[in-house]
């Protein structure tokens, strides 16, 4: 089986080409040891991945999915199975891209259907679709404008940090905003708000330093993977929190730790555009 190592931004994935194996089976327990530095797999090395990818054939459930090109199936490093992966879902077409020779593939995932194009030799835009704001949409575990959810870090009377946005990315998002990211405690704070009671499937937490209506310096902690390099449904989450907040207009550039993503909420459909790079690490076969 085909392996690839790929990366978004710094956003690191193993991927098992599974199109032609349809006896293969993923578990928690191999994406967990596939995934892990210096695992007892070997595969990822010291940096370890993200994430695992499986890319299979389609899944043909309605006349949309019969129009999709690959089907991406993704895994956490922790081992829990997730919807939807932004920096992934521009990786996957990218390496469909260059076996057909097409500029444009329709990528499927449990979160959807997602249309992708080239938009230079390493490059891919990605149509991530219309953010959903509805509390029992993100989920969250009661009512609440999603603009401003009451989550708080610190003391009720003085908090460290307030006022987030929720969002759904096609994954649960909590945004904060503060006054300098450099100096956030994101690796305390973050796994404090990822097992929020408010939040029934666990949530991304954002960390988002407004630099102009046009500037994002974003860090993301990643629900079941931790801190990353790079999260492009974090990138989309934070330009909607922000915008719905009047912080930003509806394109920024987001400046993570492993690169930068151009997220643009489209006024003519509220459809969110990622725009941003891809990195092949690695390529071989597997004897899986």
């Amino acid at each position: 089986m085909k392996f690839y190592i790929m990366n978004g931004a710094g956003n690191r994935f193993g991927v098992f080409d599974a199109r032609a194996r349809t006896d293969f089976v993923m578990t928690s327990e191999l994406a967990k040891a596939t995934a892990a530095k210096d695992g007892p797999l070997g595969m990822m090395g010291q940096l370890g991945a993200d994430q695992i990818i499986v890319m299979r054939s389609p899944k043909t459930e309605n006349a949309k999915s019969e129009s999709a090109d690959v089907f991406m199936e993704i895994w956490n490093a922790d081992g829990a199975q997730v919807d939807a992966c932004g920096n992934a879902s521009r990786c996957i077409p990218w390496l469909v891209m260059g076996e057909s020779g097409r500029d444009d593939i329709i990528l499927q995932t449990n979160a959807g259907i997602l249309q992708t194009w080239r938009t230079g030799e390493f490059s891919v835009a990605v149509d991530m679709g219309e953010p959903r704001l509805n509390w029992d949409e993100i989920p969250l575990k009661e009512y609440m404008d999603t603009r401003v959810i009451d989550v708080k870090v610190g003391p009720i009377d003085a908090p460290i940090l307030a006022r987030p946005g929720a969002v759904n990315m096609g994954n649960p998002h909590c945004v904060f905003f503060v006054d300098n990211v450099e100096e956030t405690a994101v690796e305390k704070i973050g796994p404090m708000i990822e097992y929020h009671p408010l939040f029934p499937q666990q949530c991304n937490v954002g960390f988002a330093e407004v630099r102009s209506r046009s500037e994002i310096r974003l860090r993301v902690w990643e629900r079941g993977t931790g801190l990353t390099k790079a999260c492009g449904t974090g990138a989309c989450a934070a330009l909607v929190a922000a915008n719905r907040q009047n912080r930003t207009g509806r394109s920024a550039r987001i400046i993570m730790d492993g690169g930068d993503l151009h997220i643009e909420w489209r006024d003519k459909d509220d459809h969110v555009i990622m725009t941003g790079p891809v990195e092949l690490e690695f390529k071989g076969e597997l004897a899986v």
